[in-house]
């Protein structure tokens, strides 16, 4: 967040700098609100710009094996632009690498998903997807230990977790 900032204000202060060499080379002839203009602009622009690709940047720098299972763009109040244009808040990535399965419930697997929301530290779960009911259960001891005992909650035959989950990469 700080290093967002930081980038803002750069790029305001690069952006108004810019104005004011172009301003003092054409013999000041640009008005007096031009500098603070581009700063302005150029603080906003990084600023949207940051906003609207934080999805993207974050699913292109996740490591090989894991993949986005889902995102979810939401349109912000305050932020009237969003309400035009959502913007991606929250992503869900599970690692396909480490998928876990039991011998005695092979269709039972256990994977760790990667919970990422903007402006919020990324949270590790670990859960249990059942390829053939389809269903859903977080990993508690018991439901390792024994998979039934598990509180399922179902799946829809389409649901992109059961997809990244149950259906090998191409």
């Amino acid at each position: 967040m700080y290093i967002e900032l930081i980038a803002i204000i750069v790029a305001g202060i690069g952006a108004g700098g810019l104005v004011l060499v172009v301003n003092r080379l054409t013999g000041r002839r640009l008005p007096r609100f031009a500098v603070p203009l581009a700063a302005a602009v150029a603080m906003f622009a990084y600023a949207l710009w940051s906003e609207y690709t934080w999805g993207a940047r974050t699913v292109a720098s996740l490591p090989e094996g894991v993949v986005e299972v889902t995102h979810v763009d939401q349109a912000i109040p305050w932020k009237p632009w969003t309400l035009l244009a959502p913007v991606t808040t929250r992503v869900m990535a599970a690692n396909r690498i480490g998928v876990q399965s039991r011998p005695d419930a092979p269709e039972v697997r256990l994977v760790e998903l990667y919970l990422l929301a903007r402006w919020h530290s990324a949270r590790t779960v670990m859960v249990l997807i059942d390829c053939a009911a389809p269903a859903r259960a977080d990993a508690t001891d018991a439901a390792l230990t024994d998979p039934s005992v598990a509180e399922w909650q179902p799946l829809g035959p389409a649901d992109p977790l059961l997809r990244a989950v149950c259906v090998p990469p191409e």
